[in-house]
């Protein structure tokens, strides 16, 4: 049983340019991000109720992602950057959340498969990020937050094997997979996560 996720289409260097070079802006769209993250994996808990096996696994990464969204909101503070006055939305997440199944059990599966792609992406991005940040406390909470979201990526695979064979799991995660590559490389770049 497989928990980690190998992502199809790595990120491209102008991307973390882009970032590096407008990382105030990169830090507004990661602090949404983060508050984002946090409220789907409480969303799951309110959706699925009876789903209690996995209720403590997406509490506990509800607030793990809320932490994260206090230390981004800090360094932001600490640079001067105020929060923006809305949440902007997210060609990415958009394009790959119209592709959900429609079924509440198809539907559920594809929600935590998605979470464990979205988290891959987050943890390959936020590595790329801190290899190309040079002040060291900086770099420090960048690894601290990629090997945290790898973490995520790897719980809800696992989770998903809680209430799913492994061969429909495995299936469904391919097309996600395939699909996340074909989304992220027709994007336009920005100074965001995704």
């Amino acid at each position: 049983m497989k928990l980690n996720l190998d992502i199809r289409s790595p990120s491209k260097p102008e991307w973390l340019n882009l970032v590096l070079e407008q990382f105030d802006d990169f830090l507004k769209d990661h602090a949404d991000c983060e508050r984002k993250a946090s409220a789907m994996a409480m969303s799951l808990v309110a959706k699925y109720p009876d789903r209690i096996l996995i209720h403590e696994d997406l509490i506990d990464t509800a607030i793990e992602e809320l932490e994260h969204f206090k230390m981004v909101y800090q360094l932001m503070r600490n640079r001067g950057i105020e929060m923006p006055h809305k949440i902007t939305e997210d060609p990415y997440i958009k394009k790959l959340v119209a592709c959900l199944h429609s079924g509440r059990n198809e539907r559920f599966l594809d929600h935590l498969l998605v979470g464990s792609v979205f988290e891959t992406r987050g943890a390959e991005r936020f590595k790329l990020i801190e290899g190309g940040l040079t002040d060291p406390e900086y770099k420090k909470f960048y690894k601290m937050l990629w090997t945290s979201e790898a973490k995520h990526g790897h719980i809800y695979i696992k989770m998903a094997l809680h209430y799913f064979p492994e061969e429909k799991v495995y299936s469904r995660l391919n097309f996600w997979l395939d699909l996340e590559a074909e989304v992220i490389d027709g994007l336009e770049l920005r100074p965001a996560l995704h």
